[in-house]
């Protein structure tokens, strides 16, 4: 078989330019990887996320879509301190539907203290029952001006007029600063709605317990609210009820007393640790 040299030679040239083609690919693909990474950061950061929980096992912590520790990084809780048979109570009201004086009753009468997440207008409409949450010793939390979407707003100043709203009509009222707690609506939120809330000084709070308490035509019975209520509860507890369920309201003392009776008592969400 007679040798071809040239032909050798022109391969070989090929050969090198083919590699030499992929290597400055290599370079340009190597390059621009950092900047996928913080594309995709940034993406991540900004990916809404709503809320959830699963139940392993009744009277055990839950588990929520978002670990503790990766929550308390930005200052946010979905429950407290787990080695204690402690409560933190918690009610979400976006209008007042005749339930919260009685509510705020039964809560004096057990000596515990809840917060109130609450939207602008219901600090501008129901001015004397706010009143009386702030001198009860409950906190007065953040819930947002008008309740929207908040994983929705990646404008940083969209963000703080929700929260600001609500902070000058509770100051406007009370002459009192606004406790720094937030709760994001529907429990919608974002990496990036954590880390701006954190930077206005906020704690996000989230919960380890709720039910479906907030259809006004289709309330829970008692033995319904029971039956949710009574086997979820565990140490360092957050727990989320509407201040506008008749349910919650009628079954407040009993399941207070009923809770105290399982060795629980009550804490302040300005009690929960690192705050």
């Amino acid at each position: 078989m007679r040798f071809n040299q040239s032909g050798f030679a022109r391969s070989r040239r090929r050969e090198i330019a083919f590699s030499a083609l992929c290597f400055v690919l290599l370079l340009g693909f190597i390059s621009v990887l950092p900047g996928l990474a913080e594309k995709q950061a940034v993406r991540a950061a900004s990916q809404a996320v709503n809320w959830g929980l699963s139940f392993p096992e009744p009277g055990q912590t839950p588990v929520g879509n978002a670990a503790q520790d990766y929550l308390q990084q930005f200052g946010a809780y979905y429950v407290g301190d787990c080695s204690q048979p402690v409560i933190y109570l918690t009610f979400d009201a976006g209008f007042e539907n005749g339930c919260t004086a009685q509510i705020l009753d039964v809560l004096k009468k057990h000596q515990v203290p809840a917060a109130f997440f609450l939207v602008g207008s219901y600090i501008r409409e129901q001015p004397e029952l706010v009143q009386r949450m702030a001198a009860e010793g409950h906190i007065v939390g953040n819930h947002t001006n008008t309740h929207p979407d908040m994983s929705a707003i990646s404008d940083p100043t969209a963000f703080q007029a929700e929260l600001a709203a609500v902070e000058q009509a509770y100051q406007d009222l009370t002459g009192q600063p606004m406790p720094k707690f937030y709760r994001p609506p529907q429990g919608k939120y974002s990496e990036d709605n954590l880390q701006q809330a954190q930077q206005l000084g906020y704690n996000t709070i989230f919960w380890s317990l709720a039910y479906v308490d907030w259809y006004e035509d289709d309330q829970p019975t008692k033995e319904e609210a029971f039956a949710k209520l009574l086997p979820r509860i565990h140490p360092g507890a957050i727990v989320l009820l509407h201040s506008t369920s008749a349910t919650n309201a009628d079954i407040l003392d009993e399941l207070l007393t009923e809770w105290e009776k399982m060795g629980y008592s009550f804490k302040s969400l300005a009690e929960l640790p690192g705050i």
